[in-house]
């Protein structure tokens, strides 16, 4: 008697476990392409692997790896190793977009490995990957990785004028400043404040349709009632204070606080003079000294791109920004470029300052 309810019981456990070995192959890759793409953590996709052998084998399928999201993606620079290496390199082998962008960046400033950083954001904008377009863009601007000399505006341009076309924010703000400026294209104001309009007008419409998912639209609508999204200072998204609003500020791209976390936890000291981008959600180092661009009313802040400067204007710095005195009395030597809205930006080259 005691034998058969073993015999039952066993029954029913391998009855159970042969439900899951009796689903076909491609359904369980299908939903496994729908957990990478949306996974919120690497932790997330880990687990799958851990879970069985069988879903440890389907995990890895080409098919899986080639949807791997942003977030699946984001290796904390603190667990940086070979293994994280590898397992970016095997996402790029299945066609995985992301993962080009992401290990594009990780090499090119955290490596040190300029060719195959910048070989591999290429790849990722060849498929018209947006923010790849858009760090080549700023590569060109700057000329990092080579010198002065190797600066190309009229590239930069096109391909923020490309990444701006895919949505891109970012992008598209830079390109507003740079018709503005005439920087690296003839001048238009107005065209450029259009664009700069224009990108506010996307992030507002971003950050309302967060909003919307997040909370209930009957909560939505009170909120929007009663707070009429009064701006608060350091709170909300830098630019669009100046319409009246209070929306949450952008998210930060994960490999963007990769690096960030990358020099400031001192894994890569940066090389002597060299200094990182202001703006606290951008986290790009200089390759060479004096190649970022700095404020020229203070001159204590430096930023990688106009579009870093502005932002940053707005959340962070226009609380802090002081008279150009201060850093003249230093032994700085450069053109008032002080006036009553954003600082303008100057380029140091050795000794000289050229306002931009």
């Amino acid at each position: 008697m005691l034998q058969r309810k073993k015999q039952r019981i066993s029954r029913k456990f391998t009855d159970k476990s042969d439900l899951f070995d009796g689903l076909p192959e491609d359904l369980v890759i299908s939903i496994l392409s729908k957990l990478a793409s949306s996974a919120s953590s690497p932790s997330d996709f880990i687990n799958i692997l851990v879970t069985c052998k069988r879903l440890n084998r389907l995990a890895l399928h080409p098919l899986v790896l080639s949807k791997a999201g942003s977030k699946a993606l984001a290796v904390k620079a603190r667990n940086w190793c070979d293994s994280a290496h590898h397992f970016l390199k095997h996402c790029i082998n299945a066609g995985n977009v992301e993962a080009c962008y992401t290990l594009g960046m990780i090499q090119f400033y955290c490596l040190q490995n300029r060719g195959s950083g910048a070989s591999l954001l290429a790849k990722a904008a060849i498929k018209s990957h947006a923010p790849a377009l858009y760090s080549l863009g700023v590569i060109q601007f700057n000329g990092s990785g080579g010198s002065k000399n190797d600066k190309d505006l009229r590239a930069g341009v096109a391909l923020c004028a490309r990444a701006a076309f895919l949505g891109h924010v970012d992008a598209l703000r830079e390109l507003g400043h740079c018709l503005q400026d005439g920087y690296g294209v003839r001048q238009h104001i107005a065209e450029g404040r259009r664009l700069l309009i224009q990108a506010n007008a996307r992030e507002l419409a971003s950050s309302l349709n967060a909003l919307v998912k997040r909370k209930p639209q009957q909560q939505h609508q009170r909120r929007l009632n009663n707070q009429h999204y009064s701006f608060k200072a350091g709170s909300g998204c830098p630019l669009l204070s100046d319409f009246g609003c209070n929306v949450p500020a952008p998210e930060v791209h994960p490999v963007n606080v990769f690096l960030k976390e990358w020099f400031e936890s001192g894994r890569d000291a940066l090389g002597q003079g060299l200094r990182l981008c202001s703006h606290k959600g951008c986290g790009r180092p200089e390759t060479r000294a004096h190649e970022f661009r700095r404020c020229s009313v203070c001159g204590t802040v430096n930023y990688c791109s106009r579009g870093c400067q502005a932002l940053d204007w707005k959340l962070r710095h226009k609380a802090e920004c002081g008279p150009i005195e201060r850093w003249l009395e230093e032994g700085g030597n450069g053109n008032d470029g002080g006036h009553g809205g954003v600082g303008e930006m100057e380029e140091v080259v050795e000794a000289e300052h050229f306002a931009i």
